[in-house]
């Protein structure tokens, strides 16, 4: 059976005309908005490419700072591939490397600087001494790093020169352990300026044991690992009253507190102790040696045993 509902008017709405589709304007802004960005990416392309081959932007001037024995023109040779490269993607890795490969060289730091400079910053080894190497002298830093041979250009430096070191790969570690070993002494000396002025050479094949040449001295003075400048005190002040003792001296041995071991250069004097403080019929020492003893720490009497040859090879 059929049932008729009356509609309502509300809905009817059949004043309303249904509008026409605009798919056409649609996809024409669509097209807009594509043309643009392939513009823009064309344009971003092309400028790229602009500079990269503009002259202005072409490395031509090389800065350096930080630099003190190396010459801004030895720098800028180390360098000299960057020039007539584009500021902006030239590479500065294999310049750096480049730069590093100098012994002079700690580190280096590369910065682009518009419109066309390269600025390079150093940090520059120190030389400490002179490494006897192979019978030829280098200057070498507190690694035991080879930093150049030495020759006339550096006559400047006034170093004393360091016996024991090897001249293997750079930052060996029994190198390293003996040039910082010889870095401390040359530091600790070089403070006191009377002592500086005489150190003349340091071995240090044992890294627990520098021993030093004095200007003018043959003498052999093991100082230890520590106390450098006292114990070359020790030595210097009680020297006069050793060659009393023992005329030809091979070395002395000053690491020990209470005592100072001598080794005779001739083996067949043998051993014998020398006392410091007077006896009957004996000259008192004289007021260098007392300062001598008193620095030492010994109140009544310091031992000074003269050893025939044999070195004594424990730091202390």
């Amino acid at each position: 059976m059929a049932v008729y509902v009356r509609p309502e008017p509300s809905f009817r709405r059949a004043y309303v005309q249904p509008m026409p589709r605009r798919w056409f304007a649609r996809r024409l802004g669509w097209l807009v908005h594509l043309s643009l960005l392939l513009g823009v990416v064309f344009g971003a392309a092309w400028s790229l490419l602009a500079l990269r081959h503009a002259a202005v932007l072409r490395i031509d001037t090389i800065t350096v700072d930080g630099n003190r024995r190396l010459s801004p023109g030895e720098v800028a040779g180390l360098v000299e591939s960057l020039r007539d490269e584009n500021l902006l993607v030239a590479d500065l890795e294999p310049a750096r490397a480049s730069l590093l490969a100098s012994g002079w060289v700690r580190d280096a730091m590369l910065r682009r600087v518009l419109p066309s400079t390269v600025h390079v910053t150093l940090d520059e080894r120190e030389p400490v001494g002179l490494g006897r190497i192979a019978s030829r002298l280098y200057l070498v830093d507190s690694t035991g790093h080879v930093i150049d041979e030495y020759g006339p250009r550096f006559g400047d430096l006034d170093l004393p020169v360091i016996d024991g070191l090897s001249g293997g790969a750079a930052g060996s570690r029994d190198d390293t352990r003996r040039a910082a070993l010889a870095a401390r002494l040359i530091a600790e000396i070089g403070a006191h300026g009377d002592l500086a002025n005489r150190l003349s050479q340091v071995d240090v094949a044992n890294p627990h044991d520098a021993v030093v040449l004095l200007s003018g001295d043959p003498v052999r003075i093991h100082l230890g690992e520590r106390e450098f400048a006292a114990r070359l005190r020790t030595y210097l002040d009680v020297a006069p009253m050793l060659r009393e003792a023992v005329p030809d001296i091979d070395y002395v041995d000053v690491r020990f507190d209470r005592r100072v071991y001598v080794g005779p250069a001739d083996d067949s004097t043998g051993a014998r102790r020398v006392a410091l403080h007077p006896r009957p019929g004996k000259s008192t020492p004289g007021p260098r040696v007392r300062r001598a003893a008193a620095a030492a720490g010994v109140m009544a009497r310091v031992g000074l045993v003269a050893q025939s040859g044999q070195r004594r090879q424990r730091g202390t």
